[in-house]
């Protein structure tokens, strides 16, 4: 178990030990779909380019958030978050983003899957968090999963045009 900063949290050293490793590892998600938002923003083409770039853009901002909010509650907690992009790239979960793609709507279909992996992800650490017994680090989660779910539907609303 890693040493952690003192503090006054009621928490025990144990859960807060298991919350901050579930917290970096989900950290270490948000920041690589946070660099595959900004991958579909920057590279899409086609005729719904701005409202792609936007609606990138968009949830980029938010992802923000998550990145945020996950990497405070480690250090609340006594321990150090660990959101470097190197980092990232050794426990991201999250597939690999195609490198290969213009088109909108092949975008659209990478960044869905990364939506919907980081969202399973989400909710299995909300499972976790519960179970130690950590309302707080559950109740972000339960924020994130809302959150991303959210633009999942946005984005996935592009595929579902054709039904």
């Amino acid at each position: 178990m890693p040493k952690l900063y003192a503090t006054k949290n009621d928490l025990s050293e144990q859960t807060r030990s298991q919350m901050i490793a579930l917290c970096n590892a989900r950290l270490a998600d948000s920041v690589d779909l946070q660099t595959q938002v900004k991958q579909a923003h920057w590279n899409v083409k086609g005729p719904d380019f701005i409202a792609l770039h936007k609606l990138f853009d968009d949830i980029n901002e938010e992802v923000e958030e998550y990145v945020d909010l996950t990497a405070e509650r480690v250090v609340q907690l006594g321990g150090i978050a660990e959101g470097t992009a190197r980092l990232a790239v050794k426990s991201s979960k999250l597939p690999e983003y195609p490198l290969n793609i213009a088109e909108g709507h092949q975008h659209v279909d990478a960044l869905s899957t990364a939506l919907a992996t980081y969202g399973k992800l989400a909710r299995a650490a909300i499972d976790e968090a519960s179970k130690a017994g950590d309302a707080d680090t559950a109740d972000i989660f339960t924020e994130v999963s809302r959150g991303v779910d959210k633009w999942l539907w946005f984005v996935e609303a592009h595929l579902q045009s054709n039904r």
